[in-house]
């Protein structure tokens, strides 16, 4: 009887191969912004698109001049000047408090520290922060300080689940968890973002285009959309 363990690894491994040899191994390159900007951007993206958080952050950067500027503004102006990323009623207040528990707690905003602790006790710190969950914890972990953390977004969550990585019902921090357990860290940083391109280009949300992709062999959801006898 196989280890189900082991099933979920290999799977895994199988998935990361093959997305690897379609889009390539993306590497890690060590980020121009400390930290705390990919901190704040997590805030900013949260449920909207990528281009209204980045317009966002610029704005925010273009209208202060430092962090403990960022803190000490104006609510209504700050939201203002990030409103651009939506819910910035909701945002901006968050951001200010982050912003005041770790300058109390570390004395500036440098978190680099946070390299130095095991993962998973630098994602419990992260969360402690009020609006941060496990996939903005361990976006900065992953991007910003290059640790084994794998975040999970829509892309990722939907495509695992497809692909019978975790189960229909998983949440995205069970997916995160299965991940972490199963597959070498060093993946972890092509796997999400080759796992986000094949979620955007290919295995879409409302109509996947199961006959176009390279994992329909290794998918439960594409066997059932494609028989082997039309492959």
């Amino acid at each position: 009887m196989t280890d189900p363990a082991f099933a979920t690894a290999a799977h895994i491994a199988a998935v990361h191969k093959r997305l690897g040899e379609s889009y390539g191994m993306p590497v890690w390159s060590q980020p121009g912004e400390p930290p705390i900007d990919e901190l704040v951007g997590s805030f900013l993206g949260q449920n909207t698109s990528d281009v209204n958080s980045s317009r966002a952050f610029a704005a925010l950067k273009a209208a202060y001049p430092s962090w403990l500027a960022v803190m000490d503004a104006p609510l209504d102006e700050l939201t203002a000047v990030i409103r651009s990323c939506g819910l910035a009623n909701r945002k901006a207040p968050r951001i200010q408090k982050a912003l005041r528990t770790i300058l109390v707690k570390c004395g500036d905003f440098d978190l680099r520290w946070l390299a130095d602790l095991p993962v998973d006790e630098a994602r419990a710190w992260l969360t402690e922060l009020d609006g941060i969950g496990n996939k903005s914890a361990s976006i900065l972990l992953l991007f910003g300080l290059n640790r084994p953390a794998f975040p999970v977004d829509t892309h990722v969550h939907r495509v695992t689940r497809r692909l019978g990585l975790a189960p229909d019902s998983a949440s995205p921090d069970k997916v995160m968890g299965i991940v972490e357990r199963h597959a070498p860290g060093a993946w972890f940083y092509p796997l999400h973002l080759n796992l986000i391109r094949h979620g955007r280009q290919v295995c879409q949300a409302r109509q996947p285009r199961c006959r176009a992709c390279v994992l329909r062999d290794l998918c439960e959801t594409g066997r059932v959309t494609v028989p082997a006898s039309e492959s």
